[in-house]
């Protein structure tokens, strides 16, 4: 998180501000736009969580590509600006957690959580 934070503020700080926050603000509303037309038409986009199953705690510390590609899922509520929610959904076959999130409309957000209570009872 840090290193996103010091990459975030280099590149606002310095001469690549038109660069690369003008576009990317660009594509933001292509991503919100899309994803706003699905849930639309749907109540929830229901996706992993994370691209793999739980990893134990420390074991990609030193490969911060790994770290980057583990919350790639979770990305698309965050630039679209839209309520998500990520909820345990299972195990794998060692025993590790699966995690699944659900994208909802603008302030759906209790509609998430009963959702989530739904599919996580036993």
């Amino acid at each position: 998180m840090q290193r996103r934070i010091l990459l975030g503020t280099f590149v606002l700080s310095s001469s690549y501000y038109d660069a690369y926050y003008t576009k990317a603000q660009k594509v933001r509303r292509v991503i919100r736009d899309k994803t706003m037309k699905v849930l639309q038409e749907y109540d929830f986009m229901l996706m992993p969580t994370a691209p793999t199953t739980a990893f134990r705690l420390g074991e990609h510390a030193g490969n911060p590509l790994e770290m980057y590609l583990a919350d790639l899922f979770s990305v698309q509520a965050n630039v679209a600006g839209v309520p998500a929610i990520s909820f345990p959904y299972g195990k794998d076959k060692n025993g590790l957690p699966i995690g699944l999130q659900a994208l909802a409309g603008d302030f759906e957000e209790s509609k998430l959580l009963m959702l989530a209570r739904l599919l996580t009872k036993e």
